[in-house]
């Protein structure tokens, strides 16, 4: 008996496979915008170097 093809993009049948498909999350998740973080860590390192600099200067 041939099995019938799978059309492309589509995952084919598994054998004895009880579990359900998973929900995918929505798009726009806190950790899909890397830059915001990026920013938040480069502002913090400027503070704490400042913050540094001006204790340096203040000598």
């Amino acid at each position: 008996m041939t099995h019938p093809l799978t059309p492309p993009g589509e995952t084919p049948p598994a054998e004895g496979s009880i579990a359900e498909a998973h929900q995918e999350r929505p798009d726009g998740d806190v950790w899909d915008h890397p830059y915001f973080w990026l920013g938040l860590i480069v502002l913090g390192s400027v503070i704490v170097a400042g913050y540094f600099v001006m204790r340096i200067l203040d000598l």
